[in-house]
């Protein structure tokens, strides 16, 4: 039995499951068409005059700062660079794994506007055991795991870093490795990625497996 992401309830152990590779997740057919329905409207928005925060806008003291078109990728793609700032040691690698587990779940609700074809390339990294490098210092806590986040999907930019074995592998190569190119990311796509709490989640699912 295979476990449909968006779908199905994702429990501490069928999170461990998915993770230590004893249950494989797969898309959906019903959770794809809510990814796609739910892009096409950001698309909409994006391509529009009207000012929507994060779609076409600055973030935060900026969210008066309208955006133009062409600089609406760039502007994602820098939300994850500058937000890329933890410090301290690494967080283990099955935590790293378990946040971009969440996180995929997470976006095949529907609701986050995200391209399917980012939430592939995660997936990709999730069943080839790339995990990338997250420092584990930096989260905000209630506000969002921001920094964490940026760093756990710097990957798709073809930046960071990935645990290969027990060897830190930069992204290039492991790219170069399994002939994969760089995503560009699109409008609400960053704020997408780094909005949530799968840092913590993950955490808390691997300290609920303990108890």
């Amino acid at each position: 039995m295979k476990f449909k992401y968006g779908i199905d309830q994702l429990t501490v152990d069928v999170a461990i499951e998915l993770a230590n590779g004893t249950q494989k997740g797969i898309l959906d057919p019903d959770a794809v068409k809510k990814v796609n329905d739910c892009r096409a409207k950001v698309e909409l928005m994006a391509n529009s005059d009207k000012a929507i925060y994060g779609v076409n806008t600055g973030f935060g003291p900026l969210c008066d700062t309208q955006i133009s078109p062409a600089e609406t990728n760039k502007l994602q793609e820098n939300l994850l660079i500058t937000h890329a700032v933890g410090v301290g040691e690494y967080i283990q690698k099955d935590i790293s794994k378990i946040m971009m587990i969440c996180k995929v779940h997470a976006l095949c609700q529907g609701y986050s506007g995200i391209r399917l074809e980012v939430i592939e390339r995660i997936l990709f990294f999730i069943e080839h055991d790339l995990l990338p490098v997250v420092p584990e210092q930096g989260s905000v806590g209630a506000s969002g795991d921001l920094a964490p986040l940026s760093h756990l999907f710097l990957p798709l930019l073809g930046e960071g870093a990935f645990w290969v074995g027990d060897e830190i592998v930069p992204t290039h190569d492991v790219f170069k490795q399994h002939d994969l190119n760089p995503i560009q990311l699109a409008a609400k796509e960053g704020l997408a990625l780094i909005n949530g709490t799968q840092f913590i989640l993950a955490h808390a699912i691997i300290g609920l497996k303990k108890m």
